[in-house]
């Protein structure tokens, strides 16, 4: 069977779904027809029902929750792992409300956190996540919202920290943050749903197994990246939550959006 798969081209993605991609592992008869985007435009398919399964940010899952499950395997999500609000020069968290702050995209989980936790920022203005840091080191933007391996970089070219937002997160509520979800379509029947979470699983399983194996295709989609950094972001993004969500997981989940959100039951958001 064919499924229509959309993931980002992050090394953690990349990392994770090689397995299943190229027949390492028994994918239980699934082919996957792949599409790989920036999180924005993977959020902005996913809103119109386009895949069957899908990297979504976190912040999105509400909106498309009648269409969409959450996987258990999959996950970015954890601890010490969230976007970073950074400056050129010296901004105080109080003085953010006249800031002129660069965002990856309004249904990112980055925006999600900007708001909770400063939400006396009015002025957002949206980029790539890569073009973040540029457009906060030419003076477009005041401040920026970094993601994936921004947060490896900054400093070397000469940014600095305002605030941690996954920090701030696990003060506020001792929860891990999560970030990015792999959804599947509730087009699918609750056993395709399942056979699917299996195969990532095991994907994932085999890819922390073997992180040799997954080099080539990491790299294929990382090529700005030195090894260091694309080794530094997968062991940072890809953990036991990556495997298996588990019970904090999916509270963390809820705990971030709030069940009432999604308009259905809690128990149903999730395969």
């Amino acid at each position: 069977m064919n499924l229509k798969l959309n993931i980002s081209t992050c090394p953690n993605d990349t990392f994770m779904f090689e397995a299943m991609l190229h027949g390492r592992i028994d994918t239980e008869g699934l082919v996957f027809d792949l599409h790989l985007a920036d999180i924005e435009q993977l959020n902005g398919a996913a809103l119109s029902g386009e895949p069957d399964i899908s990297k979504l940010s976190y912040a999105a899952v509400p909106q498309i929750s009648d269409r969409y499950k959450i996987l258990n395997s999959g996950s970015a999500l954890g601890r010490g792992n969230g976007p970073l609000l950074v400056s050129r020069y010296k901004i105080y968290p109080d003085e953010l409300h006249d800031a002129r702050v660069a965002i990856p995209g309004e249904h990112t989980t980055a925006n999600l956190l900007l708001n909770k936790i400063y939400p006396s920022v009015k002025d957002r203005r949206a980029y790539l996540f890569s073009d973040i840091a540029e457009a906060v080191m030419t003076g477009e933007c005041d401040a920026g919202v970094l993601i994936h391996e921004g947060r490896f970089v900054y400093r070397k070219i000469g940014l600095q920290l305002v605030a941690d937002l996954g920090v701030e997160w696990e003060r506020l509520t001792g929860l891990p943050l999560p970030l990015g979800a792999i959804v599947v379509s509730r087009r699918l029947d609750a056993p395709l749903q399942r056979k699917i979470d299996r195969v990532l699983r095991r994907s994932i399983e085999y890819a922390r197994a073997n992180p040799a194996g997954s080099t080539g295709f990491v790299r294929q989609y990382a090529q700005e990246l030195s090894e260091e950094v694309t080794r530094s972001h997968i062991e940072l993004f890809v953990n036991d939550y990556s495997v298996d969500l588990g019970a904090e997981g999916r509270k963390a989940v809820t705990g971030l959006l709030g069940t009432e959100t999604f308009g259905i039951k809690e128990e149903e958001v999730f395969v």
